[in-house]
């Protein structure tokens, strides 16, 4: 990413927000408040780490994908702080007297910070930030406290600047090339490695989260920064919506990689929605915006935000990286408000006492359907079952299986259980079960994102592609972008491989 410099003129067809007026309030959910974490790629990495200095007693991880140490830009000028370019003791010892002096009052205490689980990523190949700044920032995570049993840091070969996943995303670029939409195939799995950190074994993850779960918000109401976008989005898993107590991560894109820039790449082709859905994990996705107007900065003299980054360079204040620095205070704001529904709190686990159903298991395989099965919860007025983190049930089950119809032959499925007590509050979410459905293999099509449309298998929408039923996003419409879709039950269809 060319930070600083201005994109040169081309032709993006863009999605289109539906602007702030028609997003909705920011949702009130049950949170596990013990456990709220944060990362982000490149300008969002530098934000993470801010927010996890400046909110250490919120945030118990922090996830960098290339970025670099707390006030870094601070102090010099932000070409010092990437490009790898080395960071000196020297530099590391000014600011670490910020965090000094600062503790306790303009941020939280630095003490948390020796608490926290910190994941750290870099390509290479990645020379828009690259490795020295990260070691930079692992030094200073190292002289705040942070074991060695909390620190992950992995250097990855052939890697440029990029988010890593190890699935080919409709439009991403490739692993070795600094290029838009900064998202690659590079055979590692960012998403999870990142999550995996915080809340340890993960349950496998759903490739085709609903498009329901995807939520486009008003920033407005937590902020008039000229450097954040009107709208945000925030992904809520089906159990998390129905009241299920759930941990929440803020993922944060890297410049040029807004909404508004290359649409819901950042928010859909990571991945980490992918594992959130079926780990009852809510992934808040906060929007910057372009900003040509130039503003002063403490170390880098007069800049504009032509790529809509987000705050690491001072922007928008002398306090950019403190509680009071406008971004960061809005980004908590929001937190905040996901973090205020009912049965939040820290611990974890359900919204009530009952427990997760034990013993989940599948049986009874047609080649569409499948009965699931569990053990009696004590207390529970009856439960609710989800096939990929999306309830299936109508009505509460009130025995203890469920036969689940509709489904494709010859696919893996994986279902979950919840019991909901007397007064429909549900509780924690069991560990997942998974079957085969019998039959041959779903039937599959290769074809230009123009010819699934013409053929019924895809509509398109503001100049893109979108697969029916999945409403997931194939890229741009038109006779040169080729798409594999897998229809997996009546008129509906994912992006997949076939054999």
């Amino acid at each position: 990413m060319r930070w600083m410099r201005e994109v040169a003129a081309a032709t993006v067809v863009v999605l289109a927000s539906s602007g702030a007026a028609a997003a909705v309030a920011l949702p009130k959910l049950n949170v596990d408040t013990s456990n709220i974490t944060v990362s982000g790629l490149s300008a969002g990495a530098f934000m993470a780490n801010q927010l996890g200095y400046a909110y250490s007693g919120t945030f118990k991880g922090v996830g960098m994908f290339a970025g670099g140490p707390y006030m870094c830009a601070g102090h010099s000028n932000y070409t010092a702080c990437m490009y790898n370019a080395t960071i000196s003791s020297s530099m590391l010892s000014t600011m670490q007297s910020d965090i000094n002096n600062w503790s306790g009052s303009l941020i939280d205490a630095k003490a948390n910070v020796a608490g926290q689980k910190i994941f750290m990523f870099v390509g290479t190949s990645d020379y828009t930030v690259g490795p020295n700044p990260m070691n930079g920032a692992q030094t200073q995570y190292q002289n705040n406290g942070v074991t060695a049993s909390n620190l992950q840091y992995l250097q990855r070969a052939n890697t440029a600047h990029t988010f890593p996943t190890d699935f080919d995303g409709t439009g991403d670029n490739a692993c070795g090339s600094t290029a838009s939409p900064y998202v690659s195939n590079c055979g590692y799995d960012g998403a999870k490695a990142v999550l995996s950190m915080f809340y340890g074994t993960l349950a496998a993850r759903n490739d085709a989260p609903a498009a329901a779960n995807y939520i486009e918000f008003d920033q407005t109401a937590f902020t008039t920064n000229p450097g954040l976008s009107a709208t945000g989005w925030v992904y809520v898993p089906a159990n998390c919506a129905a009241g299920a107590q759930c941990r929440l991560h803020v993922a944060l894109h890297g410049c040029q990689q807004n909404y508004a820039t290359i649409g819901d790449k950042f928010i859909k082709n990571t991945g980490y929605t992918r594992w959130a859905d079926t780990n009852g994990i809510i992934v808040l996705f906060p929007q910057a915006k372009v900003d040509n107007t130039s503003h002063s900065t403490a170390a880098s003299g007069s800049l504009s935000n032509p790529n809509g980054c987000f705050d690491w360079i001072g922007w928008y204040g002398s306090n950019f990286a403190q509680k009071a620095g406008t971004q960061l205070a809005a980004i908590k704001a929001m937190v905040d408000q996901v973090s205020s529904g009912t049965g939040s709190g820290g611990g974890g686990g359900g919204g009530t006492t009952l427990p997760a159903p034990t013993g989940v298991a599948t049986s009874n395989a047609t080649s569409s359907s499948m009965t699931i099965a569990w053990g009696a919860v004590s207390g529970a007025a009856g439960y609710n079952v989800f096939r990929g983190g999306t309830q299936v049930n109508g009505s509460l089950v009130s025995g203890t299986s469920y036969t689940d119809t509709g489904l494709a032959a010859a696919t893996t499925y994986s279902w979950t259980v919840a019991a909901v007590d007397g007064s429909g509050v549900q509780g924690a979410m069991s560990s997942p079960a998974t079957g085969t459905t019998t039959g041959g293999a779903a039937p599959c099509f290769t074809a230009s994102n123009y010819a699934h449309t013409v053929a019924g298998r895809a509509h398109q929408s503001g100049g893109y592609t979108y697969a029916n039923g999945s409403n997931q996003n194939m890229g741009l419409w038109n006779v040169f972008v080729t798409t594999t879709l897998k229809q997996t039950g009546s008129n509906y269809y994912v992006i997949g491989t076939c054999p």
